[in-house]
């Protein structure tokens, strides 16, 4: 069923389908109509960053970034579903066209940069929460906001979502927001985790709750560099790092009609840098903190081999935007047979 919907949706622009296969499924949803369309995906519970997910495959962030579909999504059997990238204001984005796809690569490159409704949007779309799941809220900088007070944006945005979120995630890794990806190394990462452990502390005591905090980076780093920031996260006493988000790297995609695309490339060319990245990870951090595999995750063999290099958990994107909701059960199920 899903085979023939994809053909139909792969027949119309990237970002018209994307927001089209949204809106169905949101209707589908409003019309009581999801679980005619979902398979049962069987429980299989793990506890990562101190939570308790009902399986270990979740969905990525960057497809519902403003929370307007997350409840419906969850219904297709997501142990979790990570919600954002979102910013302190409304932001459209980068100009279109913004998203490629790259079939014959199963991939897709995207520049969307952080298009979104604004954090107020969001939390006001998470209070009519239905999905029983685990609930992550991916955070982000606006796009004109210096590097240097990307700090105030993290934190404004943190604090409207900490109430409402299961986890939290800082997004220093997206390619498509200028100079982001410099946050991620050195001082700047240490100052930017510094200042949101005290504000973590803050809304803890505030609040009554304690709400995880994970780092998203990127796979385009090499052993020497994975290790520094792996270090930055533990010494930070961050509670999880997500490995990895989308590769500027096109080597991969030679040849593609659109591989001098400029964005993030994301789908099965990622994969083995991004099984590579959870392998350093693993290296350094042992069992110090959890990591989320996520990249290039487009079958059961695919996600265990992110487990089996070190992840506790997997996330998709780009592998469920080709291959339906199958995917999802078929990820479990291969995780399930494996022996950790």
């Amino acid at each position: 069923m899903y085979s023939l919907a994809r053909k139909a949706l792969f027949a119309l622009d990237p970002e018209v389908s994307h927001e089209l296969s949204l809106d169905l499924i949101g209707a589908c949803d409003r019309l009581h109509l999801m679980r005619l369309l979902v398979a049962k995906v069987a429980d299989n519970p793990v506890e990562v960053m101190g939570l308790t997910f009902p399986n270990p495959v979740g969905m990525a962030a960057g497809l519902d970034k403003s929370g307007d579909y997350f409840n419906a999504l969850g219904q297709f059997g997501f142990g979790s579903v990570e919600i954002g990238t979102v910013t302190p204001r409304p932001q459209p984005g980068n100009p279109k066209p913004r998203l490629f796809r790259l079939p014959e690569h199963q991939a897709i490159i995207n520049r969307m940069g952080f298009n979104n409704k604004g954090v107020d949007h969001l939390v006001a779309q998470v209070k009519k929460r239905r999905f029983d799941g685990v609930l992550g809220i991916n955070i982000g900088k606006n796009f004109d906001t210096p590097v240097e007070n990307a700090v105030d944006d993290y934190r404004q945005c943190m604090t409207k979502v900490y109430p409402h979120a299961d986890y939290i995630t800082v997004n220093v890794s997206s390619p498509n927001t200028p100079g982001l990806r410099n946050l991620q190394f050195g001082d700047s990462l240490n100052a930017l985790l510094e200042s949101l452990k005290i504000e973590q502390r803050h809304l803890h005591q505030a609040y009554g709750r304690y709400v995880p905090l994970a780092v998203k980076i990127a796979p385009d780093m090499n052993a020497d560099e994975v290790a520094e920031v792996a270090r930055a996260l533990k010494d930070q006493g961050m509670d999880g790092v997500i490995a990895t988000n989308t590769t500027i790297e096109r080597d991969s995609v030679k040849g593609s009609v659109h591989a001098n695309e400029a964005g993030g490339l994301s789908g099965a060319p990622v994969k083995d840098q991004s099984t590579e990245v959870i392998s350093h990870l693993k290296a350094v951090l042992g069992d110090a903190l959890p990591i989320i595999g996520v990249g290039g995750i487009g079958s059961g063999a695919d996600a265990a081999e992110k487990m089996l290099a070190g992840a506790s958990m997997v996330q998709i994107y780009s592998g469920f935007m080709y291959r339906g909701p199958e995917l999802i059960g078929e990820c479990c199920d291969a995780i399930a047979e494996l022996d950790l």
